[in-house]
């Protein structure tokens, strides 16, 4: 990192650094080799109204054929605009039908934002192709972009207001997509940005974008290419981000302030918590989000003046289903490893059964 750091000392000089970074990432996934623009063909189905929210099963096509697979949690009381959220999971089985994701994604719709869930791939109903492919990173990263595609198809959502927030695995989709895509102006990578570790999974380093013959960078620097947009790092003393509020957040901060915008990123850290988005950590991206989106905590905050969930109706993940027997995943489906692969360079779509 110091190596790094020595390279650049004004915004001039970190945004040639942060261009390399971010060229790096397009090469290492492929970015421009990836169909773009195809059409999201949204299936939503089995709309249902609860305390303040509703809840869709929704699908759509990031790639001819391959499904993005997730939830649409939406705000009860419509308004005429509203803000949007990724809500990316980790490597937990079947995150999203998780009890900790359907209040995180609850309580934010009815803090006035429409919110998106979704799988991993080879998790739930992204069972297309597994979870190691080869490719995993290019597809997931490829699928938050298309993700943010798909909540601008919606009239009400204010494209100036689009954030992403996720842990572990899903702080990795996070922080790359932010690295990505200008369009996300808020991020809350959870659990994740670490001085010294890259995930190991084939979803977050299994593919060159640290490291090619001239440039080599780290998830420090890849989640500093948010700046000056705002970005809250949460950490806690149990896993690889103990150390964020002496080394990783410092860096980062530093990068702000060539921009003047030292106020637009925030270090939460939790000493004595573990790797999750428990109770804790989820309050305080609540109070980001509410800050930088313009969303309500009022409406989640109970009469003692806290946080309070509890109005969350958890469902079990029949529900939360996208695709069974009554809503089955169209035959024309791409399958299997090799052949979702395929659709990462050629973009051809398979023929229909």
């Amino acid at each position: 990192m110091e190596s790094f750091a020595a390279t650049y000392h004004d915004k001039q000089s970190w945004e040639k650094r942060a261009e390399r970074i971010r060229s790096g990432i397009r090469e290492g996934i492929g970015l421009s080799q990836i169909p773009k623009n195809t059409p999201l063909k949204p299936i939503i189905h089995s709309k249902r109204t609860y305390d303040g929210y509703t809840v869709e099963n929704v699908a759509f096509e990031s790639l001819p054929g391959f499904f993005v697979t997730g939830n649409l949690y939406r705000p009860a009381k419509q308004q005429s605009s509203h803000a949007a959220i990724l809500a990316t999971h980790g490597h937990g089985e079947d995150a999203r039908y998780q009890e900790y994701m359907q209040k995180r994604c609850a309580t934010l719709a009815r803090m006035g934002a429409i919110v998106f869930t979704y799988d991993m791939i080879g998790y739930a109903d992204a069972d297309q192709c597994s979870h190691k492919h080869p490719k995993a990173l290019a597809l997931q990263a490829h699928n938050s972009m298309r993700a943010v595609d798909f909540l601008l198809s919606f009239p009400e959502v204010d494209a100036r207001r689009i954030a992403v927030t996720g842990e572990s695995g899903g702080g990795t989709q996070a922080f790359l997509l932010t690295a990505l895509d200008e369009r996300i102006a808020v991020s809350v990578p959870v659990v994740m940005v670490s001085s010294y570790f890259f995930g190991g999974c084939s979803c977050e380093s299994g593919m060159p974008v640290h490291k090619s013959k001239d440039h080599q960078t780290s998830n420090v620097e890849i989640a500093a290419l948010a700046a000056p947009r705002p970005m809250l790092l949460i950490s806690d003393g149990k896993d690889w981000t103990k150390n964020t509020p002496e080394v990783e957040f410092p860096y980062i901060r530093n990068i702000y302030s060539y921009y003047g915008r030292e106020d637009q990123v925030e270090n939460l850290h939790f000493p004595d918590e573990g790797h999750d988005y428990g109770i804790n950590k989820r309050k305080g991206a609540y109070r980001f989000l509410a800050k930088h989106l313009g969303l309500s905590l009022e409406n989640v905050t109970n009469e003692r003046g806290e946080v309070d969930e509890s109005f969350v109706t958890v469902e079990n993940s029949a529900a939360l289903r996208v695709f069974d027997r009554q809503h089955p995943r169209p035959a024309y489906a791409v399958e299997g490893d090799k052949a979702v692969g395929e659709l990462l360079t050629t973009g051809v779509e398979k023929e229909k059964q």
